[in-house]
């Protein structure tokens, strides 16, 4: 895009009890100084606790239609990924800038192909130092929720096996079992953890895997994922977080059906990897009007926006890492991004679809399709 104004849009989710808002006031304000255009359609703030009148206030316009939006902008800045009844907005000049998992979602991808959106996704967003931050915060608490979701879940009212996984006075703690030991599953281990429960860390990186145990001592333990070593633990787990991520592609199955058949009726897998595809081969993906099911006797949290249940919070982690992004994207030029691209190497990683093709090469890979 030109150092020139560029019209931005924020449309409301569409996906069930999204809550979350890409930009919170304060991040528009900023936008509106640069010489920024930037509309917000209405509601689109309010389940994070932001009306439209401080949407008006930091300089937005606040817009009724979401057909008007999306006409009037240039830059799509929004959560989660479009969803069917919004494909019909986008336009082959629109420059789209969310959360995607392209992996998990084929149909997604091919629609920005064929529609020719140029689409930045954050979860690709890497730095050099191969951080990944506009990723890691959301991924932060949606470890911290799958882990209080399989607590509560684990109640006998809610179907589980009734039982507290911090034990009490003549019992033993609960059991629980973390694949992987990234944002998600630290998060979630050291929540756990703090509760009283056994936790077992599984990472191909020891070091990483072993380090939580600092914050857990005698409670997390950090261990190599040998297939046997993690059925056997598995089958004697009350609770399973999957947390496996490989930045782009589908995640990978690391609990298969087997080992999950070999749980106790009543115990519960929150795989956080679902917007991938899952780890975990029971998986599928749900929302939160209807987020849990039962598998193989174990129920299962697979939502694939588990943010999305604290929108205030997690509007503002968002949006305040991701106002320089969208700065750095309304500078480039509008009709030629992709040369643009070489300057900015965190925008080029996040850049998902481009030209009508994808253009990250692990989204590619995981869906068959050759990269640009």
């Amino acid at each position: 895009m030109s150092e020139e104004s560029v019209d931005i849009g924020i449309p409301k989710e569409r996906k069930p009890r999204e809550g979350r808002v890409a930009l919170v006031p304060e991040a528009v304000a900023e936008l509106v100084r640069a010489g920024h255009a930037v509309r917000v359609e209405t509601g689109a703030g309010e389940a994070s606790g932001y009306g439209d009148e401080a949407y008006r206030q930091a300089g937005a316009e606040v817009v009724a239609d979401t057909g008007d939006l999306y006409a009037a902008s240039r830059l799509i800045v929004k959560v989660k990924e479009p969803i069917p009844e919004e494909y019909g907005y986008y336009r082959s000049d629109h420059v789209l800038f969310s959360f995607l998992h392209l992996a998990a979602v084929p149909e997604l991808a091919d629609f920005l192909c064929e529609r020719g959106v140029a689409a930045f996704a954050f979860e690709t967003l890497e730095t050099k130092d191969g951080n990944l931050p506009l990723l890691a915060p959301m991924s932060a608490i949606a470890g911290r929720v799958a882990a209080q979701y399989a607590n509560t879940l684990l109640h006998a009212p809610n179907g589980g096996r009734g039982l507290m996984l911090g034990g009490s006075p003549g019992t033993d703690r609960g059991s629980v079992v973390v694949m992987g030991a990234g944002e998600v599953g630290s998060h979630a281990a050291h929540l756990l953890s703090s509760v009283g429960a056994r936790v077992d860390v599984f990472d191909l990186d020891l070091d990483r895997a072993d380090h939580l145990a600092t914050y857990g001592p005698g409670q997390i333990t950090g261990l190599y994922p040998y297939r046997d070593l993690v059925g056997e633990r598995v089958a004697r787990a009350d609770a399973i977080v999957g947390a496996v991520l490989t930045a782009g592609a589908r995640a990978p199955t690391v609990v298969t059906r087997d080992m999950v058949a070999a749980m106790s009726a009543g115990s519960v897998i929150a795989d956080v990897a679902v917007d991938q595809g899952g780890c975990v081969e029971t998986t599928r993906p749900t929302d939160y009007t209807e987020p849990t099911y039962v598998a193989e006797g174990v129920i299962h949290f697979a939502v694939t926006n588990m943010p999305a249940a604290v929108p205030r919070s997690a509007s503002k982690s968002l949006s305040a890492r991701l106002l320089p992004y969208v700065e750095k994207l309304a500078r480039m030029p509008l009709n030629a991004p992709k040369e643009a691209l070489a300057q900015e190497p965190e925008m080029n990683a996040a850049l998902n679809v481009y030209g009508g093709r994808i253009d990250h090469p692990a989204v590619a890979a995981s869906l068959g399709k050759q990269p640009a």
